[in-house]
C-alpha cells in the first residue's frame, strides 16, 4: 500500500482554508447582523427531556429585549442599510464556499 502524502496535504490544506473562510465569514456576517439593527432571536426547541423550556412569558421578554437594542443603535439608516447588505454578503459567501465544496466533491473524483 502506497500513500500519497502530496494529495493528502492538499486535502488538508483545502479543508483547514474552507472552514475558515465559512468560520470567519459567517461570524462577520452575525457581526454585521446585529449592527445592522436586526439581531437574531432563535427561540429553543423544544425537547420532551429539557433542561429548561423557555415559557411564553420568558420568550416575549427575548423579543422585547430585542427590538429595544434595536432601538439603541446609534448608526444612521444608511449606515445600518450598508451593514445588512455587508452580512447578507457574507452570507453569499458562506453559501458559495460550501456550495463550490459540494459541486467540487461531486464532479471532480
Amino acid at each position: 500500500m502506497l500513500i500519497n502524502w502530496g494529495a493528502f496535504l492538499q486535502v488538508f490544506v483545502a479543508a483547514l482554508l474552507g472552514a475558515s473562510v465559512v468560520v470567519t465569514f459567517y461570524a462577520l456576517g452575525l457581526r454585521l447582523l446585529v449592527r445592522g439593527g436586526r439581531p437574531p432571536l432563535v427561540a429553543p426547541a423544544e425537547f420532551t427531556d429539557a433542561i429548561t423550556v423557555l415559557t411564553d412569558k420568558q420568550r416575549r421578554r427575548a423579543e422585547k429585549a430585542v427590538a429595544k437594542a434595536a432601538k439603541k443603535n446609534p448608526l444612521s439608516d444608511g449606515q445600518k442599510r450598508l451593514s445588512l447588505v455587508g452580512a447578507y454578503a457574507c452570507f453569499a459567501v458562506c453559501a458559495a464556499a460550501v456550495l463550490g465544496a459540494l459541486l467540487l466533491i461531486l464532479f471532480n473524483h
